[in-house]
């Protein structure tokens, strides 16, 4: 014999003296009936999120962190594991260029040195035989600046230009005073514009007065000397004639300045010498 099994009444309202509001729901086991349409079945209620729960997730996290700070704690002090070793054990490398093993910019670079990165020094021209050198050195930006007419807007153009460095050298030889100077720009975008700069007036009355003249060996988009016109004179002073070239190689920007303290004519070949000549130096 089947055993039927029933499903409880509903409390009545009038035990608690008022109509419930409480949905009733059936046992957990309670078998519903099949012909019993879904909409019929009352949901059940959304469980809610304890404090257990919260618990156990930041129990989780700060276990994580834990288990974190722990690993790197025992991998910190552990020794190094050495890498495998190549399978290629000699690989093509430059010599060393620094002796005894000692470190320098140039060693550090030395698949990308480049002659100008050194002392740029031992790229000014020597003077010539029987000269009197006045020695080379380098020189700062402020004090360079000054030696122009017009040091604001020279000082300007140089630090515009990207300025790296300057070295200088001069010699004297009887009448003739010759000074050269190398300045290197970070890159040869600014050097061509410091020396398109500084040729630009020197053609102009006020200057050499005249076109000027290429100089034998350097392109004339690169390079180019001016002889004065005419001499300089000044009560108290000798009269004095000179001659000026300009010219770039590279991130470099050389320039020439020729004197005769007399006054004198000056040939543009001893110019152009001084500056060839310089000019193979870089």
């Amino acid at each position: 014999m089947e055993h039927e099994q029933t499903v409880p009444e509903p409390r009545k309202a009038a035990e608690n003296g008022a109509e419930s509001d409480t949905p009733e729901f059936p046992p957990v086991h309670a078998e519903i009936p099949a012909e019993a349409d879904a909409a019929d079945v009352p949901p059940r209620p959304a469980r809610r999120r304890g404090r257990t729960t919260l618990l156990i997730a930041a129990a989780l996290v700060l276990g994580a962190l834990a288990g974190t700070a722990t690993g790197y704690a025992i991998q910190y002090h552990r020794e190094p594991t050495p890498l495998p070793p190549l399978a290629q054990r000699k690989l093509d490398a430059p010599k060393a260029l620094a002796p005894d093993g000692a470190t320098t910019l140039k060693t550090i670079n030395a698949n990308r040195w480049h002659k100008t990165d050194d002392d740029l020094t031992k790229l000014l021209v020597e003077a010539p035989s029987g000269a009197k050198s006045e020695g080379s050195g380098y020189d700062t930006l402020d004090s360079h600046a000054t030696t122009f007419e017009q040091s604001e807007p020279n000082f300007r153009d140089l630090v515009t230009s990207g300025f790296r460095r300057i070295t200088t050298t001069a010699w004297e030889q009887g009448d003739v005073a010759v000074e050269v100077e190398l300045i290197q720009f970070k890159d040869y975008a600014g050097a061509e514009d410091y020396r398109v700069g500084q040729s630009g007036y020197v053609s102009e009355e006020k200057f050499a007065g005249n076109g000027g003249a290429t100089v034998p060996g350097i392109p004339a988009e690169l390079g180019h000397l001016w002889v004065y016109s005419k001499t300089y004179e000044k009560p108290g002073f000798y009269p004095v004639r000179e001659a000026r070239a300009v010219a770039r190689r590279g991130d470099i920007v050389m320039l020439v300045y020729y004197l005769d303290k007399r006054g004198r004519g000056i040939a543009e070949g001893d110019v152009a010498e001084v500056a060839k000549r310089q000019w193979e130096r870089l």
